[in-house]
């Protein structure tokens, strides 16, 4: 957003904030913004750099966001459809349990199931998406049909392994941007881990729910969700490290769901205590695939920081994350945080060239992340005319 639309938005929203009556604190209030931002904005000295912070300022001012998109031109989203994403809902969608149920009765082989299962992770951390479509089309109804036809001594190894499937499905779904599917996919996983009797798994689906809650911005439920959880695991964590890691794990979407909320206090205060975990733990681990530890904690930093506007904050707790050692997945988020944090401070280029770096590390990921498609939508705003290596990138993302 350049300068001169800055100022005009800024304008606009003064102009429609006085015409409701209310005095900048008031206004604030309701936005669940400080004094201060509010002053900042209208007088053109801060930008509002994401569309959902303007849907709920045009909400609050009682107006279409159209009345202000037209001094912030923040581009939305591509409305084409991610790769795999319809594939994946179909499997969701299909009455397996159903059909297993009224079905023949079928013999499987649990340890092959769980490779299957294993190998679905691996394609979820790669950020392979198509490929996991194609095994989650046949995992799903094998392991619906295995768990029912299972002997009572037997029946909760498969429903472990189909809890741990439907966490697949669900962090696949949540990366693509299809997050009612992947809230489908989470609770389902979390009645698997119950049929099964594994509270460690339940509260493993737990932290997914979180995750589609975040995604769809359902900032109070991921909250509950994440607390409720952590609460919950805190006898078994004093015992227990794949508990406290769950815990960790939980606390840090907590810290990005205060982040969203603007509540510096709180979002900093749970990575504080995500850390102490961290610490505990004594390094790294991948517990029910939450790859929590010392090093995603220092990702979450720079993810909260960056949600806050602490660019300058993000950027220097960067420099000391070496994300390396975690998954494909992760690494590419970290890099897109980094880039989100370069716009903030309008370096385009810096921002294009961390968004190289992650699309080179998970390609579908990347061209599919609704956050990506907004980070290429505001650097074409921000880089006029664009630098051809920001014109390929808005290409291969679907944002021109």
């Amino acid at each position: 957003m350049t300068s001169e639309y800055q100022k005009a938005l800024g304008r606009k929203i003064a102009q429609y904030r006085r015409r409701r009556g209310l005095s900048q604190r008031e206004f604030a209030g309701l936005i669940k913004r400080s004094e201060a931002w509010v002053s900042q904005v209208e007088r053109g000295v801060r930008k509002v750099d994401r569309m959902s912070v303007l849907e709920n300022v045009a909400e609050v001012l009682e107006i279409p966001i159209a009345d202000l998109a037209a001094e912030a031109p923040i581009v939305a989203a591509a409305s084409e459809e991610a790769p795999g994403s319809t594939r994946l809902r179909l499997v969701l969608s299909a009455a397996h349990a159903l059909s297993a149920l009224l079905g023949t009765r079928v013999t499987a082989d649990v340890e092959e199931l769980r490779a299957r299962s294993d190998q679905a992770w691996a394609l979820t951390h790669e950020g392979r998406y198509l490929e996991l479509t194609e095994l989650l089309e046949t995992l799903v109804p094998d392991l619906e049909a295995a768990a029912r036809s299972a002997g009572n001594g037997e029946r909760a190894a498969f429903f472990r392994v189909l809890a741990v499937t439907y966490q697949a499905c669900s962090a696949a779904l949540t990366k693509l941007g299809e997050f009612e599917a992947a809230w489908i996919a989470a609770d389902r996983a979390i009645i698997a881990a119950e049929r099964a009797e594994d509270p460690l798994l339940m509260a493993a689906g737990e932290f997914r729910l979180c995750l589609t809650f975040l995604g769809a911005r359902h900032l109070d439920q991921a909250e509950m969700t994440g607390r409720t959880a952590a609460d919950a695991l805190e006898p078994l964590a004093k015992k227990q490290h794949e508990a406290m890691s769950l815990v960790g794990a939980l606390t840090l979407q907590r810290a990005v769901a205060a982040a969203r909320r603007n509540d510096a206090t709180a979002a900093y205060r749970h990575i504080a205590y995500a850390r102490s975990v961290a610490e505990r733990l004594g390094g790294d681990r991948n517990d029910y695939n939450t790859e929590f530890g010392p090093t995603n904690v220092g990702l979450h930093e720079v993810a909260v920081a960056v949600d806050l506007g602490d660019a300058g904050v993000a950027l220097r707790a960067a420099e000391a994350v070496d994300a390396s050692g975690l998954s494909a997945e992760r690494q590419a988020r970290f890099l897109i945080d980094v880039a989100r944090a370069h716009l903030q401070r309008r370096n385009a280029d810096a921002a294009v060239s961390a968004l190289e770096q992650a699309e080179g590390v998970t390609p579908e990921q990347i061209r599919s992340h609704p956050i990506v498609k907004q980070a290429v939508g505001d650097l074409l705003t921000i880089q006029d005319p664009a630098g051809p290596a920001l014109q390929g990138l808005a290409r291969r993302v679907g944002a021109l």
